[in-house]
């Protein structure tokens, strides 16, 4: 998901850290963080199994939890990345708790938790949860037929320029945890195509790379070097407040 209004971008301060909460009205925003928990998560704990249901919801305040999307015989391809501007398990709107993929954290996350039940008794209590939690969901599927275009229609290199600009959005430094293999995921690529597009990267001076990190140098010629599909998921995001 992208920043969802005006400068904003994951990673940055707000009033408890994560927007979807940080929107609410001060009264339902109370009442909302009253069920939560605040929890450090680990790189690479599963938050959730595919197939399972959720039994705890999770809004990120820092860091990113990957959706990731196996089937057999395939390498694992990565279709959602939720960090400060969403949340794990929104799926419960629609009165479904079942995890349709696999979620782990692939940054640590600080985030607030609640039980799957307190979640559902919020939605009941709070109208405004509910509908910016309706409008959230929108948008994570113009999201996703954005990506599936993206996929079919852009090459790796500009396709990699905007998971790194995305990525980017969520940290609070320039430095980010990237390797190759987990680009490949991302881009649903294979790695050797990810190597080639990051060496030009770094040969033109817009990243550097070295041993699973990645430093973003120059994010103005990298948003030049991305293809499209990155300034139209920032526009998807007026919708939330429409």
């Amino acid at each position: 998901m992208p920043p969802l209004s005006g400068d904003y971008r994951p990673g940055e301060s707000l009033k408890n850290g994560n927007f979807l909460i940080d929107s609410l009205p001060d009264r339902q925003r109370k009442g909302v963080l009253a069920l939560c928990d605040r929890v450090d998560i680990a790189l690479g704990t599963v938050l959730c199994e595919a197939g399972e249901r959720f039994r705890h919801v999770y809004f990120p305040i820092s860091g990113s939890v990957s959706l990731i999307q196996t089937l057999r015989g395939q390498e694992p391809l990565e279709t959602e990345s939720i960090g400060s501007e969403g949340m794990l398990g929104a799926v419960l709107v629609l009165d479904i708790n079942r995890a349709s993929k696999l979620g782990v954290v692939q940054a640590p996350c600080i985030a607030l938790r609640m039980t799957d039940t307190g979640m559902r008794a919020a939605l009941k209590s709070h109208p405004a949860l509910l509908r910016v939690m309706q409008r959230y969901l929108y948008v994570v599927l113009l999201e996703l037929s954005q990506n599936a275009c993206c996929l079919h229609f852009h090459e790796v290199g500009n396709r990699l320029s905007k998971a790194l600009l995305q990525a980017h959005d969520r940290s609070t430094t320039d430095q980010l945890s990237l390797t190759h293999q987990r680009l490949a995921n991302m881009l649903g690529v294979q790695r050797g195509a990810v190597t080639i597009a990051a060496i030009k990267l770094q040969r033109e001076g817009i990243i550097r790379y070295s041993r699973g990190k990645i430093t973003v140098l120059d994010r103005k010629r990298l948003e030049s070097s991305s293809c499209g599909c990155y300034n139209e998921s920032l526009n998807n995001c007026p919708v939330m407040f429409s």
